[in-house]
Formats: structure tokens, C-alpha cells, sequence
């Protein structure tokens, strides 16, 4: 018999799926309209996850649907503090690029990602022979300053577990202009379809191969279908960094929404090691 709470655990990853589905859609249409305004616009790649991510989002577009897949509090919790620092002084750059950035890394070595945040230092051992064309542009667009200054925009606590980061819009919407092939979908880690706490990997419109600049942070064993680009793993004080995020909660008080806590990423950085 299915427990209500494994039911419930379905329900919110069946939502998540609709909602890539939904932007994916959204994304098409944009890019019609954006083409006929200006050509000057490159193509945006959507990072709905969940493409929570993504990769790895949008709203329902109806209260009744939201209501049939996640059940409500009987009144909405009582907004956290904001346990975070303010920003550093900075601008989001507007950057785009038509194409994948040549490969510059060296596939053999190791390199570090670190993401300074107005919440803490969240470090990442990235796994550059098993993904290695995203490893590689994680390194450009920090040399480019691309996520300088740029929230994270999405944090999911029901059904699976992620901040989701690297939308210079703050929407889930926005990409670098090109996009990334999928890498390493069969990495052991990834068990009975587990993307386990610790995990960094790339959101993506729900199609194969869309991944661009968005990406989450799992901080506890979220269940998805492996189609996520697992490039990193979370250092553990990275990891004590996303739990005070999560404690926080999120604003609609539904398990989906933005953080209650101002994330933003001061400076990223990647070095090699």
C-alpha cells in the first residue's frame, strides 16, 4: 500500500516535471517573439529543474492545481529571518555568448568551484574528466564574472531538496546563450534515481543537451530522473552553508518558491588545483 507520504513525495515530483514541461514551452514561445523584436537576442536557455532546475521553474497556472498536488499548511508558516549578510557592492553583467566557449581546461587535473555568498563560502570539487565540457565552462563564465552578483532564485523543500543558482535574470529564464551537452548520467553516485545531498549538477529545460548557466545544489537525497549533469561535489562546510539557507525556508510557503534568505553569490571562482 502506498504510504501518504510517499504519495505525497510522487506528487511534488510529478509537479516539478510539469513545470519544466511548461517552461520548455514558455521558452519556445519567447524565443519566437524575442526574434521577430530584435535578432540581437541570443537564444535564452530556460534552467528548470526541477530544472529546479534547471534545470534544474514556473508557477502552476492554477491555484486548484496546486492545491491537487501539494497539500497546504492550514496557514501560511511565519517568514524565517534572513540569516544571510548583505550583498557585496556589484552589478549582474548582461553577457552573452553564441556558442559553447573552446576548451581551455586540462582534463586530467583537478579544479575547485568556489561560490562566495552573502551566506557563507560554498566550495565544489568538480568532476572535470567525467563532465568535462561543463567544468569547462563553469571556468569561463567565472573568469567572465558572469555570476558575479547573482541570486539564487529558487529553493525547493518538499519532495526533493535544492537551491537552484546561475540565472543572472533571477527568474529561472536566463542562460549564457548557448547551451551544454549532457555529461557523466551514469555516475555511481547517482542510485535509484538519488541525486544524494552533496550533489552539484546542471538544470535544464527537461530536454537532452539545454543545459546552460543554471544549476542546484541538492542538501539532502532528492529522488529525479537522471538526466542532470552531475559535475561536483559540496564541500561539508559548503554543505552547513545550504542547510542554514534551507532552514530559512522559502516565501510561498508550499515547499517551492524563492528563499526566504537573500543568497547571492558575490564572487565565483574557479581554480585548479
Amino acid at each position: 500500500m502506498v504510504t501518504q507520504e510517499q504519495r505525497r513525495r510522487q506528487l511534488a515530483r510529478e509537479k516539478f516535471l510539469r513545470q519544466q514541461q511548461r517552461r520548455t514551452a514558455a521558452r519556445r514561445k519567447a524565443n519566437v517573439r524575442n526574434s521577430v523584436i530584435a535578432s540581437v537576442l541570443g537564444v535564452i536557455v530556460v534552467g528548470s529543474v526541477l530544472s529546479y532546475a534547471t534545470g534544474v521553474f514556473k508557477n502552476d497556472d492554477s491555484k486548484s492545481n496546486a492545491s491537487a498536488e501539494v497539500t497546504p499548511s492550514a496557514s501560511p508558516p511565519s517568514k524565517a529571518p534572513d540569516p544571510c549578510e548583505k550583498a557585496a557592492e556589484g552589478k549582474v553583467k548582461s553577457l552573452s555568448w553564441k556558442k559553447e566557449p573552446a576548451m581551455t581546461i586540462d582534463k586530467s587535473a583537478k579544479y575547485e568551484l568556489k561560490l562566495a555568498t552573502t551566506c557563507g563560502d560554498i566550495d565544489v570539487a568538480l568532476k572535470t574528466s567525467a563532465a568535462p565540457h561543463t567544468v569547462n565552462s563553469f571556468n569561463f563564465l567565472a573568469s567572465e564574472g558572469y555570476l558575479d552578483h547573482t541570486k539564487c532564485h529558487r529553493l525547493t523543500t518538499n519532495g526533493i531538496y535544492v537551491l537552484q543558482c546561475g540565472d543572472p535574470k533571477g527568474t529561472g529564464m536566463g542562460g549564457p546563450g548557448y547551451t551544454l551537452p549532457d555529461e557523466n548520467l551514469k555516475d555511481k553516485t547517482l542510485k535509484n534515481k538519488i541525486y544524494p545531498a552533496g550533489t552539484i549538477a546542471m538544470a535544464n529545460t527537461g530536454q537532452a543537451h539545454t543545459g546552460g548557466s543554471q544549476f542546484f545544489l541538492v542538501y539532502q537525497d532528492s529522488q529525479l530522473p537522471p538526466s542532470y549533469t552531475p559535475f561536483g561535489t559540496i564541500s561539508a562546510s559548503g554543505m552547513k552553508v545550504l542547510k542554514k539557507i534551507a532552514a530559512a525556508g522559502e516565501a510561498t510557503g508550499q515547499g517551492d518558491g524563492a528563499p526566504n534568505a537573500t543568497v547571492v553569490i558575490n564572487k565565483a571562482t574557479v581554480t585548479k588545483s
